[in-house]
């Protein structure tokens, strides 16, 4: 099986998983069983209270229950707030993370070139992690607060344990960092190779490439500046030759 292969059905998994885990923490918003507490020893008059990031609910062994938002935002506390703030936060992060996924998954053959597909396959898995580490902080957050409040001896108010949407709010987080992770470090991979295969050196031209070694120069420099040779260095040179004296001596017996 092909590397190209393997990675498009890790993709696949990792999308399937992130997309669970953002269904399971947008599930936990509505959901009311943030906390619960239990009042009453006798069946017939037990009443239950829960609660969730909106609103309290209130009910009885008749299956009658009520419930009422609360009254004032600004009354609310910090940590309230700031639980609310991570909880929105989480649903819009992981949204866009799976837009992007699908975009720059392998098999869906949107994003373009492998470079573009990697990068925003690898956007939407550091989208997938924030969306994780946000719904993680939360119910973190909620269950050590509701936890400290439950074993604290000095605190006389009611007292709640954690709820069901707490424990689901944790597995979808965890999927959601899983499957981030994994897509990060593929497609990180992935986009390193690419990167680096682009940046190897290549020979400016042909030419260059085959006389490299005619125009390098040598390892020590010389003094004397290279001349090129003469046109007739090969022929023998046309010196003048030195005159001679082609004329007789006539001296006085010669006509005698």
């Amino acid at each position: 099986m092909k590397y190209r292969t393997v990675v498009m059905y890790v993709e696949i998994g990792c999308f399937v998983s992130c997309l669970c885990g953002w269904i399971l923490v947008c599930s936990t918003l509505p959901t009311e069983y943030w906390t619960f507490s239990e009042v009453g020893s006798i069946v017939l008059t037990t009443a239950n209270y829960y609660s969730n990031l909106w609103r309290d609910c209130i009910s009885d062994t008749t299956g009658v229950s009520d419930c009422k938002d609360y009254p004032s935002m600004l009354a609310l506390p910090v940590f309230l707030h700031a639980c609310r703030a991570l909880a929105v936060s989480a649903v819009i992060t992981g949204f866009f993370g799976g837009v992007l996924t699908l975009i720059g998954m392998k098999c869906t053959k949107i994003g373009g070139t492998e470079v573009i597909n990697a990068r925003v396959t690898f956007s939407g898995g550091v989208t997938y992690l924030v969306s994780g580490f946000c719904g993680m902080i939360t119910y973190s957050w909620w269950a050590n607060r509701v936890v400290s409040e439950f074993l604290d001896p000095n605190f006389k108010a009611q007292k709640f344990e954690i709820g069901a949407a707490v424990f689901i709010g944790w597995g979808g987080s965890i999927l959601l960092i899983c499957g981030g992770s994994v897509l990060v470090y593929f497609s990180g991979k992935e986009g390193l190779k690419f990167r680096g295969s682009k940046n190897q050196r290549r020979p400016v031209s042909y030419a260059t490439a085959r006389t490299r070694r005619t125009y390098m120069q040598p390892p020590t420099v010389s003094r004397v500046t290279p001349v090129p040779p003469l046109y007739n260095a090969g022929r023998s040179s046309r010196t003048s030759r030195p005159a001679t004296q082609t004329g007789s001596n006539y001296g006085r017996d010669t006509f005698v």
